[in-house]
């Protein structure tokens, strides 16, 4: 499975969809930024990305951690979002939703 990778430019809801794309093939995706500009648009984007999966009855959730990559020859820190489907009974109450058939 690819890393989406999110820049600052990056438009949350393209990310997005991107990021419910590989939910519903996989459960899982990893989503990965350098710079606080664009964690913020990964955020973003993982916000949108649940309402997307919502529609779908998934309810997802994610943990951030922190990656050493290698940019043209320098070390950069950049923050990786690793995604994931929650099974219904471990929705927190605020997440609880009627799926339909």
């Amino acid at each position: 499975m690819e890393v989406i990778k999110v820049s600052a430019r990056s438009r949350s809801t393209a990310v997005a969809g991107a990021i419910a794309g590989v939910i519903r093939e996989h459960q899982l995706a990893e989503v990965q930024a350098i710079g606080a500009s664009a964690v913020n648009q990964a955020v973003k984007a993982i916000a949108i990305a649940r309402g997307y999966l919502r529609e779908d009855g998934l309810a997802i959730t994610c943990v951030p951690t922190f990656r050493e990559v290698d940019i043209q020859g320098l070390e950069r820190t950049a923050v990786r979002f690793t995604v994931w489907v929650l099974e219904s009974e471990h929705f927190p109450p605020s997440v609880r939703f009627e799926t339909t058939s």
